[in-house]
């Protein structure tokens, strides 16, 4: 079923009528029916016909509860099958030039949907279950190769919970061609049940603590044995 929040349409109303977006779709955990509020991203895309100011871009996010954690990559219509291109996007307040992922374009394709314009198989090449498999490969092998070399960042509490939900989400791409909500690849992650059940109450929101450096390591060792399968694969 599709969920509706009333703060994307508003940001879809807004954007529709300034006349420089075509298309606003739906991503991530809203997407894929996993959404809970105050802990997941708003994860959105646009298509704009030309290149779009970047003040433009500024204004149309001003006034949103940064809590809410609303982004939104802006694609040149032109450019959507180009799969190394860098769109402006904006994250956490900020605007920064990002490709649009592989996992993203899939979640877009497998469960998203449109706030105004053409639905993303419309506007995007499709997917196979292989293209899934190669999209997960590249992000464990792109981002999380160069993290694992970093044993140290994985004591962010934060990043150390992305990183065991994100091996479980790349586990399981891999062998099935298709995608796992960030709440099911908490049950799925490689750790101990004691963190599993704190995983899973941060997750819905809780402010359980987890072993800080015991955390960091489980996170990192993991890291570094999925993206070394990945390799291999």
């Amino acid at each position: 079923m599709v969920m509706r929040l009333p703060v994307v349409e508003e940001f879809g109303k807004r954007l529709a009528d300034s006349g420089w977006v075509t298309d606003l779709l739906v991503a991530g955990s809203l997407a894929t029916g996993d959404y809970i509020p105050g802990v997941s991203d708003l994860d959105l895309v646009a298509v704009v016909p030309a290149p779009v100011d970047p003040a433009w871009i500024a204004a149309a996010h001003d006034g949103f509860d940064p809590a809410l954690n609303l982004g939104c990559v802006y694609v040149t219509a032109g450019r959507v099958e180009d799969l190394g291109a860098r769109h402006p996007t904006w994250t956490h307040g900020r605007l920064v030039q990002r490709i649009l992922s592989g996992i993203t374009r899939a979640e877009l394709l497998r469960h998203g949907y449109p706030v105004f314009g053409r639905s993303p198989a419309e506007l995007l090449p499709p997917m196979s279950d292989d293209d899934i498999r190669r999209a997960a490969r590249n992000e464990l092998t792109g981002y999380w190769a160069w993290a694992a070399r970093r044993p140290w960042i994985f004591r962010d509490p934060v990043l150390a919970d992305l990183a065991l939900t994100s091996m479980a989400r790349g586990r399981h791409a891999l062998a099935h061609g298709s995608l796992l909500t960030k709440s099911l690849a908490v049950e799925a992650a490689a750790a101990p049940p004691w963190l599993i059940t704190q995983l899973r109450a941060r997750r819905q929101g809780r402010a359980v603590p987890s072993p800080r450096l015991r955390t960091a390591w489980l996170a990192w060792r993991d890291t570094v044995r999925t993206v070394s399968a990945a390799g291999r694969s």
